[in-house]
């Protein structure tokens, strides 16, 4: 038999319904920050009623979850590799609602940690398994936005917690204990976690509703064993290191911000919580959802016009654009003007989210996307939640020694981390096509 024929072109499902599934994973990646974030906007009532300080607050806020998230991501990307990825979100998502609700039970650093590392098992399970099933459900011209869209989920989630946390602050500020059904007495932050995670049931129903694509490209129906992917990942370590790494070294800065941003401007400004939800939760969710998409957008448009590198390229461009106007944030006297330079920071550092992890679908083969995908998790989540909250206590905390001195703390992590991201992106740059030339070489050798 001839085996020389052209290869038959992948099909993908109608852009209607590929945009369904995008929309019902956003959903769900919204509900995820929402519940990882909500913890930022809550600094104060909690250290108060736990007796903590911020270092013990950072590791709740980072490390009890990024920990746990990173360990599970890598088999559960394997997981989505070879088996149903919609159950996967769906089961996932059911049982880090149920964890967030849990917080709200918490008595004390140590309840509330593990309900935290609950939360972080759950969510180890949705992103590795979106991203292999939008790389199924879009061609690779369009793949770049589809991924930038659900990537919007970062900044609505986070926007969306701070709003709803402020909400429910204020609501709750004339009183300090509310009495539930079969809960008891809770204080009015705990009541904040039930309010956010129990929803989210409901998003696991819906998930119910989509249907697993066909895998495209060299498929499997076994899991490729761990050191192929390893054996691939060291084929392009060049591209793979400075992606990896940039990408980890922004999100530390990100992550860093989300957490101690809300508690900046309570402090240096004198701004109440519940304004303070308010105001960056609408800065977070419109500037950081627009940042994402228009990356996806541009990437797509200058891919599209011959420029294979895009992606890295449009990342880089966001982390550099971020420095001027995150500097300045950080530095002046003004809550109004701080607030205003937020929104143009968040809208370049938002960029490089949703390229990445188009990045990675467009240089690896289908059997292996959800493993690096959970490895990438493992490394930016390692590193830019695990210490990006925990660095910027320690320096207010063991260098500057001064609550006051946040600003600082944020002004340092954030220049530092930037323009170390810059750099190993700028270095990745010449990595890049090469290594779209080992994937086509690796993928005709298994036609």
């Amino acid at each position: 038999m001839d085996t020389g024929d052209t290869p038959v072109p992948p099909t993908y499902p109608s852009a209607g319904y590929a945009w369904y599934v995008v929309a019902l994973l956003t959903l769900a990646f919204v509900c995820s920050f929402i519940d990882r974030q909500i913890l930022n906007l809550l600094v104060g009532p909690i250290q108060r009623d736990l007796d903590i300080g911020d270092k013990q607050m950072s590791l709740l806020m980072g490390a009890s979850f990024a920990v746990f998230y990173t360990l599970f991501g890598i088999p559960l990307g394997r997981l989505a590799d070879t088996s149903s990825r919609r159950w996967l979100v769906v089961l996932g998502i059911a049982f880090w609602s149920l964890m967030t609700a849990v917080c709200g039970l918490a008595r004390n650093f140590w309840q509330l940690a593990l309900a935290r590392i609950g939360v972080g098992i759950g969510e180890a399970s949705l992103s590795p398994a979106a991203y292999s099933l939008i790389a199924d459900y879009f061609p690779p011209e369009r793949r770049s936005t589809a991924l930038g869209v659900y990537g919007m989920g970062i900044y609505i989630g986070s926007g969306l917690a701070l709003i709803l946390g402020g909400l429910v602050i204020q609501f709750a500020s004339a009183q300090e204990t509310f009495a539930l059904p079969l809960v008891g007495a809770v204080r009015s932050w705990q009541v904040v976690f039930f309010v956010v995670g129990l929803p989210g049931l409901l998003v696991a129903l819906l998930l119910l509703t989509i249907r697993e694509p066909a895998r495209q490209g060299v498929v499997a129906k076994t899991a490729v064993p761990l050191g192929e992917v390893w054996a691939y990942l060291r084929g392009n370590q060049g591209t793979f290191t400075c992606l990896y790494l940039g990408i980890a070294l922004a999100a530390l800065n990100g992550y860093g911000a989300a957490a101690w941003i809300p508690t900046f401007f309570v402090r240096r400004h004198g701004w109440t919580p519940g304004d303070t939800g308010m105001i960056v939760g609408l800065i977070v969710g419109l500037a950081g959802t627009a940042g994402i998409v228009t990356g996806g957008r541009l990437a797509d448009w200058l891919r599209q016009r011959g420029q294979s590198d895009a992606n890295l390229r449009v990342s880089l461009l966001g982390v550099v654009l971020w420095l001027p106007f995150g500097v300045l944030a950080s530095l002046v006297s003004s809550g109004v003007w701080a607030a205003a330079l937020l929104a143009p920071a968040f809208f370049f550092s938002s960029m490089p989210f949703g390229l990445a992890p188009a990045a990675i679908q467009q240089l690896m083969p289908n059997t292996m996307r959800a493993q690096a995908s959970a490895i990438y998790l493992f490394v930016i989540n390692l590193i830019g939640l695990g210490l990006g909250p925990t660095l910027v206590a320690v320096l207010t905390e063991d260098v500057f020694r001064d609550k006051n001195a946040l600003h600082l703390s944020l002004l340092v992590v954030g220049v530092v981390a930037h323009v170390s991201a810059a750099l190993l992106l700028w270095r990745g740059l010449a990595h890049y096509c090469r290594s779209l030339e080992y994937l086509h070489r690796w993928s005709k050798a298994r036609e």
